[in-house]
């Protein structure tokens, strides 16, 4: 019995109606295209090839899952058209998700977005499946093979709230690393509860080994422990530590009237545009500095001889024009600001997976880090041959106390 078009609309129109009607016609629908390719494709093939049955498939409709016939061949040539269409839309709106999801918004955001856009409600745990390859991309991104040497290296955490039994910060390990091409490029990162020198040995161990054997310099604030760290793993590198983390911490350690003409005096020991400058002559500013205000704060008496602040003019073994950029954490702390910026929409994550997935997601779409960094190129024991070596000039403990 032949149906006319107009009959055919009323049918679908009355289908239409019924709960879940939508969902089912498309299903149908596209089951009788699949089925129809495959005739066409027999009609035109070998007269070896016939029908093989179906195998079962599955895709999203409106929020719904189509449960789909999908028409088999015997010599296994065949593959439907219009499913291709279907799986290249679906990949494309998983890429949305993903973007938006690593914009900030939350899972249930996201589906708040998709039902304006496409009228229909998206829970949390569909646009969850939906995000499913994003959290599979960053992870294989997050244990890719390194290169074997790295010029300079950034490290610092970030503290995020985990929900667990409790909601509570947690630490996330972070390793920014300059290549020899001079661009930036996310090494790591790791979660670990708790920050310690400890949790940084075993993640620069985890560099170790995904192909790191050479770390020129290696940039981290005044952990304890932490120097002492990163020379287990990577004996020949050297190590400096965070000058804003030194003077915010020497700030915070004077009355407010005193904080400015520390300030200026502080940016006199940690001069970066002398060109003739070294770690010794910093030094020597370093204790004249201390003892100058241990004239008011006796405490500074002790910091005069503190063998730990030598690190903090490492930079100095460097080319001036590029050591603005090695004598402090600036650039990671950039990029830590820019993983709080999409996780300020959200109280707390569910999960560290949640974490990683959303700060991978932001490490690996920093566009700026395509770019060569300028300048830094100059310091050629970095940059060129030269394969790292520990601070020339640094004194024993014995040497420190007594100069």
């Amino acid at each position: 019995m032949r149906i006319s078009k107009v009959q055919l609309s009323q049918l679908i129109a009355n289908h239409l109606k019924q709960e879940n009607g939508l969902n089912e016609v498309m299903q149908m629908t596209i089951n009788a295209l699949m089925k129809t390719e495959r005739n066409l494709h027999l009609e035109s093939d070998s007269a070896n090839n016939k029908a093989n049955g179906y195998r079962p498939g599955r895709v999203y409709g409106h929020g719904k899952l189509l449960e789909l016939r999908i028409p088999r061949d015997r010599n296994g040539e065949f593959y439907p058209n219009v499913l291709a269409l279907l799986r290249r839309q679906q990949e494309e709106v998983d890429q949305l998700v993903s973007a938006l999801y690593g914009q900030g918004l939350s899972q249930a955001q996201v589906g708040e977005v998709f039902e304006r856009l496409y009228g229909r409600h998206y829970s949390s745990s569909q646009i969850g499946r939906m995000i499913d390859w994003m959290r599979q991309d960053v992870a294989e991104w997050l244990g890719r093979p390194l290169q074997q040497r790295y010029p300079v290296v950034f490290i610092d955490a970030i503290h995020v709230k985990v929900r667990r039994d409790t909601v509570a910060n947690e630490a996330f390990y972070v390793v920014l690393g300059v290549t020899p091409e001079a661009r930036r490029e996310v090494l790591a990162i790791v979660h670990q509860p708790v920050e310690s020198a400890a949790g940084w040995e075993m993640v620069l161990s985890e560099l170790a080994d995904r192909g790191v054997n050479s770390l020129g310099l290696v940039v981290a604030d005044g952990l304890s422990g932490l120097e002492s760290a990163v020379a287990r793993i990577f004996p020949q590198a050297d190590f400096q530590r965070c000058i804003t983390h030194v003077k915010r911490r020497l700030l915070a350690r004077v009355r407010s009237e005193d904080k400015p003409l520390m300030a200026e005096d502080l940016r006199a020991v940690f001069a970066t545009d002398r060109p003739d400058d070294t770690p010794e002559a910093g030094w020597a500013r370093w204790q004249e500095f201390c003892r100058r205000w241990a004239r008011k704060y006796r405490r500074f008496n002790k910091l005069a001889d503190d063998p730990s602040y030598w690190a903090c003019f490492t930079y100095l073994n460097y080319d001036w024009r590029m050591r603005s950029m090695v004598y402090t954490t600036n650039w990671i702390e950039r990029l830590n600001r820019d993983f709080r910026r999409v996780l300020r929409m959200r109280a707390s994550m569910p999960n560290e997976e949640s974490v990683l997935t959303l700060l991978g997601t932001v490490a690996m779409d920093k566009k700026a880090y395509k770019r060569k960094v300028p300048k830094i190129e100059y310091e050629a024991k970095l940059f060129g041959r030269h394969q790292g070596g520990p601070s020339k000039g640094r004194p024993d403990d014995k040497t420190i106390k007594n100069s």
